[in-house]
């Protein structure tokens, strides 16, 4: 049916964009920019120079440098999504009995995650500075496989601490970096992350609350105007039983954007599921995803805790599957959410 043919098209455009963005953002190097150099090289002969500069400067400026279009980007679709949800969605949902309380929760939700989302933004991710740097330098061991003592950042001018890297969108070396997230245009590193975790955790709870609320309506209408048992005439002229597809075609001939919303937060759900899963995965095994990207898990076993002080020790060649910071899963967790703070004697 044409309808679904094209509902199925917006689906699978909207649910590449996402994952690509997402996959990619804040890397230098990536398939999606060599997909837009390899393009660009393609269509540039063909376009007005004026364009062809105007596109490079756009594409620099969302993906190369720090910029607030992806923060007003998320609170666009945030707001799209619950204008929706409250003009059409909410008033129904009470005329067939859900409770108040019930219909509150997704606004309690925005609520808290608008208050994660604005700390993501707002805090210093740990970035390594000349005060603290003496400091810095101690806060973790170096493992001697993706982190080695006395390399000094060619930008920052200072040695890297162990866990740190230097994220070329924000031009600073960040402390326990995990990424560069273009959503919040904020590194994540070790003083946000756990921001970072409860955020994604509330996206979902949101996606999730909003989803289950708009298909209960929606199978409300269905089971009030009997559609289950309704019958139509196919083209041959045969009486045919109403299948999903009628179902799901006269409810998007009928409600067109609440199934489009209804769509969208699927999605937003099932991809964010998965993100959340494996960043939550991260945190108790006390690895960050710029180390587990760099080496997929491989780190020595023999790299464990001498003490409950924290401090760390290695008698063995690096190389089993064993994570080098892993200290147990209640001590991961804690230093996630209460993180490390910077030991040792101040600079001069």
């Amino acid at each position: 049916m044409d309808f679904l043919t094209l509902f199925a098209i917006y689906v699978v455009v909207m649910l590449t964009c996402i994952i690509l963005v997402c996959k990619y953002s804040g890397q230098q190097q990536s398939t999606l920019i060599y997909i837009f150099d390899t393009t660009s090289k393609v269509i540039v002969p063909l376009t007005p120079k004026w364009l062809t500069r105007c596109s490079q400067r756009a594409s620099h400026r969302l993906f190369h440098q720090r910029n607030n279009f992806f923060i007003y980007l998320h609170i666009l679709l945030e707001g799209a999504v619950y204008a929706e949800f409250t003009y059409e969605v909410f008033g129904y949902c009470l005329e067939m009995g859900t409770s108040l309380i019930t219909l509150c929760v997704p606004y309690i939700l925005l609520t808290v995650k608008t208050v994660l989302f604005y700390r993501c933004i707002k805090i210093d991710p740990g970035t390594v500075i000349k005060k603290k740097h003496a400091r810095q330098l101690h806060m973790y061991p170096y493992d001697k496989r993706l982190f080695f003592p006395g390399i000094s950042c060619p930008t920052c001018h200072l040695i890297k601490p162990a866990r740190s890297k230097h994220c070329r969108v924000c031009n600073r070396c960040v402390q326990r970096f995990d990424h560069h997230c273009i959503w919040v245009n904020n590194c994540i590193g070790a003083y946000n992350i756990r921001y970072f975790l409860l955020y994604l955790l509330s996206v979902c709870a949101m996606a999730a609350n909003v989803a289950i609320l708009t298909a209960n309506m929606l199978l409300d209408i269905v089971l009030q105007t009997g559609l289950l048992w309704a019958m139509y005439i196919d083209d041959y002229g045969q009486q045919q039983q109403a299948g999903p597809q009628f179902i799901i075609q006269h409810l998007f001939m009928t409600f067109p954007r609440i199934v489009f919303m209804l769509g969208f937060v699927v999605f937003v759900f099932l991809l964010l599921a998965g993100y959340t899963l494996f960043h939550l995965f991260l945190a108790l095994i006390n690895q960050t995803s710029n180390e587990w990207y760099r080496n997929r898990g491989y780190a020595c076993q023999h790299c464990q805790p001498i003490s409950s002080a924290d401090h760390f020790s290695c008698t063995s060649s690096h190389g089993s599957k064993s994570n080098y910071y892993s200290r147990g899963l209640l001590r991961n967790l804690r230093e996630v959410f209460f993180p490390r703070q910077p030991v040792g004697k101040k600079s001069s």
